[in-house]
C-alpha cells in the first residue's frame, strides 16, 4: 500500500512542475532576429566587428558600427517588439526551477549535461566549459547566475554530441563581460545590466539586456543556425542563356587585352572588336567581330540585368565605401546605394547549403583594392554568386573575385594578375583586360541546343580550318583510322541541326553558306569516339 501510494504522489509530483522545469528553451519571439540589442541603453561598436543578425535598441542610438549582415532598428516598431518579446523571453529564464547547483567558477575542463543551472553570485567562465548534449539535438542548457557574469580570456564554451548554440542560455542579472579571444555559445540575456564584448571575442548566439548599454569590440557575432531558424536559400538565380557561355562581354563597347590573358568561355563584343587575346589561351571562341552569337548574348544580357536590378532587397548594406573588411554575409540579396569600395576579404558563407544564392547590388561604380579577394565558405559555390553594379566596374592588381558580374552603363577594367572565377559582362562600355585569368562558371552546358557540343577534353583526332571561316571549311581526319566512316554534325545556336555530312576523304572541303555567328560541331568515329566543338562562320 505504501509502495502504490509513493507511485502516485511521484507521478503526482511530476505532473504538476511545468514543463520549462525540465529545460524547456523560452520562446524568443523576434529577439531571435537580433544579435545585438538592448531594449533601453545604447549599442556601440570600436574596431572592426562582424556582425549576423539585426543590431539595436528601443531607447537609444547605435553608432559606430560598419557594415551588418542584418537591419539597424533603433526605436522603431522592431525594436518595440524585440523589446516585449526580450522581457517574456526573461521571465520565462526567470521562473525555470533549477536542478543543479554548481560553484561560481565554470569551466577548468568541466563538462555538464542538460539541465537547469543555478549559481548564487557573481561567476566566472576559466578555461573549457563543455556542454555535451548526448546526442540529444534538443538538449537545452539554462544558467540562471544570480549576478554579474564575466569570461576570462581565451575561456570557451565547446558544444559536443548534439548541442547547439541555439538551445543554450544565460540569464544574468548584473554586468556580463567577456575578455579578450573568449569564444561563447549560446543567448547571453542580461536584466537591468550592461554587456561588454572585447577585441577577438566570436560569439555565436545572441548579447541581449532588457536595459543597459552594449558595446563591442573587433568582435565576431552571429545568430545561430537551428532550433527553427530558417535555412536560407536566398534569392531565385536568374536564367543566363546565352550569356552563360561568355567569359567576358561587352553589349556596346571594344574589348582590348594586354599581356597573356587566359579564359575560359567566349570573349568578345556586340559593338565594336575584340583585339589582343590570343586564341591558345582561350578554350572558347574569340568573337573578333559581332557576329549572331554576340546579338544573342547582348539580348540576354540585358534581361538578366533586368532581372537583378528588380529583385526586392533583403538587407542594405550601409556603407559602400567600407565594403570588404572581412565581412561575411550570407544568402541574400544585399544592396549597396552608392558607389561601393571593396577592401580585404569578403566572405560568403553559404551555412552548408551547396545551392544557396547571393546577390549583390551595387547602385553606383564597384572597384577594389589590390589583392582583394572573395572566399567562399560552407558550401557556397561561384555559379550562384551575382554581381549586380550600375556604373563601372574597376577590379584591381591580383585580386581573385568569384561569380558572374553584370554592369550596366559602364566600362570595366580588369587589372593584372586578377582571377575570376565566373565571368564578368557590361551592357554598355569598353573593356579592358591585362594578363588575367577568367574561368566561366557552369551553366554554358545547360542552355537549349549545346549541351552535347561542348569542346571535347579528348585527343581530337580532326581539325577544321579555317576558324572563324568565310564561304568554305576544310576538316582534316587526322586519325587515318576514322575516314570514310566518321559523321559530321554542325548544329546552330539554338541547338538546330543544319548539316550532316559523312566524311569519306582524309581531307573534306564544304562550300559554306552560314549566316555570320557561332556553330557546334559534333564529329562521330567507327567506334562511336566524339569530338565537339565551336566554329565561328564570319559572311
Amino acid at each position: 500500500m505504501k509502495k502504490k501510494l509513493l507511485q502516485i504522489v511521484t507521478t503526482v509530483t511530476f505532473l504538476s512542475f511545468p514543463n520549462i522545469n525540465f529545460a524547456q528553451a523560452p520562446n524568443l519571439g523576434s529577439a531571435a532576429n537580433f544579435v545585438l540589442f538592448t531594449s533601453n541603453g545604447a549599442v556601440g561598436n570600436s574596431g572592426i566587428s562582424q556582425l549576423t543578425g539585426n543590431v539595436g535598441t528601443n531607447n537609444g542610438l547605435s553608432s559606430a558600427f560598419g557594415n551588418v549582415n542584418g537591419q539597424m532598428h533603433d526605436n522603431d516598431g522592431a525594436s518595440a517588439l524585440c523589446a516585449a518579446d526580450l522581457l517574456a523571453a526573461y521571465n520565462q529564464l526567470n521562473a525555470t526551477v533549477p536542478t543543479f547547483f554548481p560553484a561560481p567558477l565554470l569551466g577548468n575542463g568541466t563538462t555538464l549535461n542538460a539541465g537547469i543551472y543555478s549559481i548564487s553570485g557573481n561567476t566566472t567562465l576559466n578555461l573549457n566549459l563543455t556542454l555535451d548534449g548526448q546526442s540529444n539535438p534538443n538538449a537545452v542548457f539554462i544558467f540562471k547566475i544570480q549576478g554579474s557574469f564575466s569570461a576570462n580570456a581565451a575561456s570557451q564554451i565547446i558544444l559536443i554530441n548534439g548541442a547547439k548554440a541555439c538551445n543554450v542560455f544565460w540569464k544574468v542579472e548584473g554586468l556580463v563581460s567577456m575578455a579578450t579571444g573568449t569564444k561563447m555559445k549560446g543567448n547571453v540575456i542580461a536584466n537591468n545590466a550592461a554587456i561588454s564584448i572585447s577585441s577577438g571575442v566570436t560569439l555565436e548566439g545572441r548579447a541581449l539586456s532588457t536595459t543597459g548599454a552594449i558595446s563591442v569590440n573587433g568582435t565576431f557575432a552571429y545568430t545561430p543556425i537551428g532550433c527553427g531558424s530558417p535555412i536560407l536559400n536566398g534569392p531565385a538565380s536568374p536564367t543566363l542563356a546565352s550569356t552563360a557561355c561568355y567569359a567576358l562581354f561587352s553589349s556596346n563597347g571594344s574589348l582590348t587585352n594586354t599581356g597573356n590573358t587566359y579564359a575560359t568561355g567566349d570573349v568578345g563584343t556586340n559593338v565594336g572588336l575584340t583585339t589582343g587575346y590570343n586564341s591558345l589561351n582561350i578554350t572558347g571562341a574569340i568573337h573578333p567581330i559581332p557576329d549572331g552569337s554576340t546579338g544573342a548574348c547582348a539580348a540576354d544580357l540585358l534581361n538578366v540585368y533586368n532581372y537583378l536590378n528588380t529583385l526586392p532587397y533583403d538587407i542594405e548594406l550601409l556603407y559602400p565605401a567600407q565594403f570588404g573588411k572581412s565581412l561575411v554575409l550570407t544568402p541574400h540579396t544585399y544592396v549597396l546605394n552608392g558607389a561601393t569600395t571593396f577592401i580585404d576579404t569578403l566572405f560568403l558563407n553559404g551555412g552548408g547549403n551547396a545551392n544557396a544564392v547571393f546577390v549583390i547590388q551595387a547602385n553606383g561604380a564597384l572597384s577594389t583594392g589590390t589583392y582583394a579577394k572573395v572566399i567562399l565558405t560552407n558550401g557556397t559555390q561561384a555559379k550562384n554568386v551575382f554581381w549586380k553594379v550600375n556604373g563601372a566596374l574597376s577590379i584591381n592588381n591580383f585580386s581573385d573575385f568569384k561569380g558572374t558580374v553584370i554592369c550596366n552603363n559602364g566600362s570595366v577594367n580588369l587589372k593584372k594578375g586578377v582571377k575570376i572565377d565566373g565571368r564578368v559582362l557590361t551592357t554598355n562600355g569598353a573593356f579592358t583586360t591585362d594578363s588575367i585569368n577568367v574561368a566561366m562558371t557552369a551553366g554554358c552546358g545547360t542552355q537549349a541546343g549545346i549541351i552535347s557540343f561542348q569542346v571535347s577534353n579528348s585527343k581530337e583526332f580532326a581539325s577544321f580550318y579555317p576558324n572563324p571561316f568565310t564561304t568554305s571549311l576544310t576538316v582534316k581526319i587526322d586519325d587515318a583510322s576514322e575516314t570514310n566512316s566518321s559523321e559530321l554534325r554542325i548544329y546552330n545556336v539554338l541547338g538546330i541541326q543544319v548539316m550532316n555530312l559523312t566524311i569519306t576523304e582524309k581531307t573534306t572541303n564544304i562550300e559554306s553558306s552560314f549566316p555570320s555567328g557561332v556553330y557546334y560541331y559534333k564529329v562521330i568515329g567507327k567506334n562511336k569516339k566524339i569530338q565537339s566543338g565551336k566554329l565561328i562562320s564570319q559572311q
